[in-house]
């Protein structure tokens, strides 16, 4: 469990100031014209998105995004005063964090550079006149953060995760999702349309040619790839997805392209991998065709293309708002860009915390944000929440003993992660600068392609954080690990002040819901360390499969949009993971409440702690969206928009009808209800 010494909790105290207060439960909007058992969500946040207004910045509001814009505005004040004042730049990933920030921030610096710091890419790809020297560009792009057409990962091996692998995976697509360049649609025409003119405006800004024809060619070559890229439902297999190959092998099955020599220069001197995996050998096979037939031309004005659309945001003004015409308005509906400080924040960190330096934005957040008490009462939450999983899956009427007792191992073994990591990394080698945004993402990005490498056929680091404190979400890991960072961990999904019922039913879903994701379609593949194991009886995995099928169709059947249902296979991990994550957390909490005593069962606010628990949990998905966005979602997201995690659970979960006393019939009480775990 991390740990945070007096030195930084004053640092961040300098930085940041006192925590603001926020209430752990707000019931001021509850609707009296809407009944709980008619429609819970209407009846929690009905009156609040009646009231609402999405602001023109903004794809959507709601608490997650209101969680997440208040963390992103306390780094802002925090990263300010970090640029000015350098003595407080105590620490490796402090100083980088501070020049980033600076130089994202320098508008005018980054007119002034124009495409200067991207130049060594242009230019390499400007000057491809043989097709022999395409694998080698290949693989410096993708040593340089642009995966074009290929995007790659040194990764535990699924099937043995002691160990790190070079993997290889289908990338390089310009429009939404490979589905785009097929569909003939008014909203896909729409999509397509936008990213024409994208693609124009980028390419002509850069002095490349740019006119119907070299469009019309870009088209033609990513529907080349489009049409081997497999469908999101199908990348969502994690067998059909594992394919090792020694290099040999490789060439062979994907033959007119020069493996080794692409290998060579994507390892950059490390030892040559004699296994790697190839996540679908047929789209690397379509990239080998296409690397020894389509002309040079097409492939320089494709790799240009995949050079700007990464760094637009970090560009001349030229280039960042003609990607936020297009993949703000078109694609989300935003009427104006975010606040430039928000912009950069997540240029660094990035949405998911995942960019290679996006753990200094975490080391600036966490002291200031997660308290030791919050800490301990988290992991309380936790062992409750794993406690009631171990009671559900020993009373689990159709799984056998065996495959029972391989499920508990699986959970006992499960690792929290829970807060901060206990040591923050020291960035050797890497400097940055202060006026100098573009240079920096590929400083950062040739940097991270080196200590990936080093990582290559090395033993796995089971307590690597890979994911910045202060993102607002949590993570279900490859290694049987779940995630839960310091951001997430703040009101209204959790307080260390709140009464059990609502921490539960915020934080505890959340907690739930991450332990169900390593039992879910995709994640029962795995076992208790990790790798990809077939641990099910024959009968037990048809039982599972019978009941996933049901989920699929249930949520499948459910249409937010006229002419849009959600996609009951792209969104089954995340909806099994609801429907079994509510109902466990809710046996966590009878745990919190019997060590309570009569005290903790006492209402409050005239609502009871079994009510509190369904109320904070509608709370906390409490969202309000653009119909380009909700549209975009449906297509592309393994997420069910959001009234549907609540309104789907709880009408599917006996606790909620008695909560509230539902009688049978009710919308909010299902006449078959679904059942996984």
């Amino acid at each position: 469990m991390p740990s945070f010494p007096r030195h930084r909790l004053a640092l961040a105290a300098t930085l940041l100031g006192l925590a603001a207060s926020s209430p752990a439960l707000d019931l001021s909007s509850l609707s009296k014209d809407v009944k709980p058992c008619d429609d819970f969500y209407a009846f929690v946040n009905g009156n609040w998105e009646a009231a609402a207004e999405i602001p023109a910045s903004r794809a959507r509001i709601g608490s997650f995004e209101q969680l997440r814009q208040a963390n992103e505005e306390l780094l802002n004040r925090a990263l300010k005063e970090l640029a000015d004042k350098p003595a407080l730049q105590t620490t490796p990933g402090l100083k980088l964090i501070a020049s980033y920030y600076a130089a994202g921030m320098d508008e005018a610096a980054i007119e002034a550079r124009g495409l200067t710091s991207v130049a060594p890419l242009l230019n390499r790809i400007d000057t491809l006149q043989r097709r022999e020297d395409l694998p080698a560009l290949l693989a410096l792009l993708s040593r340089a953060g642009v995966a074009a057409p290929l995007a790659y990962a040194v990764q535990p091996d699924r099937k043995d995760t002691r160990r790190n692998v070079l993997a290889l995976s289908q990338a390089g697509l310009g429009l939404p999702d490979r589905d785009d360049y097929f569909r003939s649609d008014e909203r896909t025409r729409s999509i397509t349309a936008a990213y024409r003119v994208f693609a124009k405006t980028v390419l002509g800004a850069s002095g490349r040619p740019a006119g119907d024809a070299e469009l019309d060619a870009l088209l033609a070559f990513e529907t080349q790839l489009a049409e081997v890229s497999r469908e999101r439902t199908k990348l969502r297999d994690p067998n059909a997805n594992y394919n090792p190959f020694a290099p040999a092998e490789l060439a062979v099955a994907a033959p007119g392209f020069d493996w080794q020599g692409y290998l060579a220069v994507l390892t950059a001197g490390a030892k040559q991998p004699q296994r790697l995996l190839v996540g679908q050998p047929e789209f690397a096979t379509r990239v080998a065709k296409l690397a020894a037939e389509t002309p040079l031309e097409v492939w320089r004005s494709y790799l240009a293309l995949r050079v700007l659309d990464t760094t637009a945001p970090r560009l001349p003004k030229a280039y960042a708002t003609a990607a936020f015409e297009y993949r703000g308005k078109a694609l989300t509906g935003l009427q104006a860009p975010p606040p430039r400080s928000e912009s950069v924040i997540q240029q660094i960190g990035g949405r998911t915390g995942g960019e290679p330096v996006a753990l200094a934005l975490g080391e600036l957040f966490v002291a200031r944000a997660f308290s030791p008490e919050a800490q301990r009462r988290s992991v309380q939450l936790v062992e409750d929440i794993r406690a009631s999983m171990k009671e559900r899956i020993d009373k689990l009427e159709w799984m056998t003993p065996p495959t029972k007792a391989r499920a508990q191992e699986k959970l006992a073994r499960m690792q929290p992660m829970i807060g901060a990591p206990e040591k923050w990394p020291q960035y050797e080698g890497l400097q940055l600068s202060s006026n100098d945004y573009a240079g920096n993402w590929l400083k950062v990005a040739l940097w991270h392609s080196g200590q990936q490498m080093k990582d290559l056929d090395a033993p796995v680091d089971r307590g690597r954080w890979r994911t910045s404190p202060h993102i607002v979400n949590a993570f279900a890991g490859g290694l049987n690990q779940i995630i839960f960072p310091a951001g997430i961990l703040q009101p209204p999904f959790f307080s260390a002040s709140a009464d059990d019922a609502s921490n539960y039913g915020g934080i505890g879903m959340v907690i739930g819901h991450e332990i169900t994701h390593h039992f879910d379609d995709s994640g029962r593949n795995f076992d208790a360390g990790g790798s990809l194991a077939d641990w099910w009886t024959p009968l037990d995995a048809a039982g599972y499969k019978a009941r996933a099928d049901k989920v699929a169709e249930r949520y499948g059947a459910i249409s937010p949009l006229p002419g849009y249902s959600i996609n009951g296979r792209l969104t089954l991990g995340e909806n099994i993971s609801d429907l079994s994550g509510l109902p466990i957390a809710f046996e966590g909490l009878q745990r919190a409440l019997k060590r309570g005593g009569a005290a903790a069962a006492k209402p409050v606010d005239g609502y009871t702690p079994a009510q509190r628990f369904f109320l904070s949990n509608a709370l906390v998905w409490r969202t309000k969206v653009r119909t380009e966005f909700l549209i975009n979602q449906l297509r592309t997201d393994s997420h069910s928009p959001a009234k549907y995690r609540v309104l789907t659970p709880m009408s599917n979960s006996a606790y909620f009808a008695q909560a509230f006393s539902c009688k049978p019939g009710s919308a909010m009480v299902a006449s078959d209800p679904l059942t996984v775990w």
